[in-house]
Order: C-alpha cells, then structure tokens, then sequence
C-alpha cells in the first residue's frame, strides 16, 4: 500500500468519534482499479489517489450505510 494513502487512512480512523461501546469498527475494503488503490470505509468514505500520488478523501453520498 503506497504510504501516502496509509497515511491518510490513519488519519481518517483517527477522526472516528469512539463512543465507548461495543459497536463494531467499520471496515476497510481496498481495491485496486487501473493500478490505483481505492479504500472504502464501510460509511462511505473513500480514500484515492490522484495522478500526482497525493491522497485524496471523498465521501460516496450514494452509499446507503452513510
């Protein structure tokens, strides 16, 4: 996994507001289309990169868990 996008899937596990329950951590699904790395977070959100190899976080609004 390239670190810039390590990176920032640490730091978008870090932003996560733990409620101190039981409730399952969401899960990462990573995939790779066309030689880029794609991570989705079960909520939605999407860790890519762009051409240049920076991280770039986006959240899929059509994501029906979000």
């Amino acid at each position: 996994m390239p670190a810039a996008l390590h990176k920032e899937i640490a730091r978008v596990e870090e932003s996560m507001i733990s409620d101190g329950l039981a409730a399952a951590t969401p899960r990462w699904t990573l995939t790779f289309l066309e030689g880029r790395p794609i991570a989705e977070l079960e909520t939605g959100i999407i860790v890519t990169l762009d051409a240049d190899g920076q991280a770039v976080v986006h959240h899929d609004v059509d994501d029906e868990f979000a």
